[in-house]
């Protein structure tokens, strides 16, 4: 049992497919089947079933999965750890970033990074923040730039940055925008356009009204930000946005409830051994 072995049976677990799984580690679909085959007769266990096109992991497949992401992880983990002895800032950077964040939070930070570190080789992907979060709680990433979870796992470290003051905000046009306060409960009986139920944000929201036993009037739904603008400037419902995105076509409604903030920030999983490239990420972000 080797590191090659390992990641091909993650690869071929993840993606349900030995094709998938040979592109994402560069070598031939021959190579992972040889791969897996070698593994099976060294645990004597069948990994995979097989049925059609189809490829889904056997009882003892299920078994292996999450020790082998933990053996992978420590090896990385010890690599990691000598390379840092050195004190270099070189290598590879796995980062996610939320679309808000890194469209108005993350450039003057990257440009600044990539300037003073230009031997780290970003691996930069652009999520919504609960799915950079499971990727970091999972080890596929080093760090992520997300809306932190009000609840976060313990085996996270999270880090504010930023706080963004929310507003809840309707067009010039909309039927309340004349109004000079407007409760909750009058909220509920327009549409409302909010991010995904399983969003922190949604989550934040929610909790409000939830505290005062209403329910929120949904009608569309959008994880991003730049689009529930737009929507709410047409007229088409009201919405809860940070007052940074807040322009001239938007009313900010005085509902007299309590501020609603949301924190932006750095997640990074307690167990893992930051990178010298991740650690000065974080000290820049820390001065930001």
């Amino acid at each position: 049992m080797d590191t090659n072995t390992l990641s091909a049976f993650i690869a071929v677990a993840e993606s349900h497919s030995f094709s998938l799984a040979a592109q994402q580690l560069y070598i031939t679909q021959s190579a992972v089947s040889k791969r897996i085959a070698l593994l099976e007769d060294q645990l004597n266990q069948k990994l995979f079933d097989r049925i059609s096109r189809k490829v889904t992991l056997t009882e003892a497949g299920r078994e292996l999965l999450p020790r082998a992401k933990t053996i992978l992880s420590a090896i990385k983990d010890a690599g990691r750890s000598m390379g840092n002895l050195s004190g270099v800032v070189h290598g590879p950077l796995s980062l996610a970033a939320s679309h808000h964040i890194s469209l108005h939070r993350l450039p003057p930070i990257l440009r600044a990074f990539t300037k003073k570190y230009p031997d780290v080789q970003l691996n930069l992907r652009f999520d919504e923040s609960e799915i950079a979060y499971d990727g970091v709680l999972h080890g596929d990433l080093e760090l992520a730039l997300i809306t932190l979870s009000p609840q976060p796992d313990p085996t996270i470290f999270s880090q504010a940055i930023w706080v963004d003051q929310l507003q809840y905000v309707v067009s010039r046009d909309h039927p309340l925008a004349s109004k000079s306060i407007v409760s909750l409960e009058e909220l509920t009986h327009y549409a409302a356009i909010l991010s995904g139920a399983k969003t922190f944000t949604h989550q934040i929201v929610a909790e409000q009204f939830r505290k005062k036993s209403l329910d929120l009037n949904i009608t569309m739904s959008t994880n991003y930000l730049d689009t529930i603008r737009m929507m709410v400037s047409i007229g088409l419902g009201w919405s809860l946005l940070p007052e940074t995105m807040i322009d001239d076509s938007l009313k900010v409604l005085n509902t007299g409830s309590e501020p609603i903030q949301r924190q932006l920030g750095y997640i990074y999983h307690r167990d893992r051994t930051l990178s010298n490239a991740a650690s000065k990420l974080v000290e820049m972000l820390s001065c930001s």
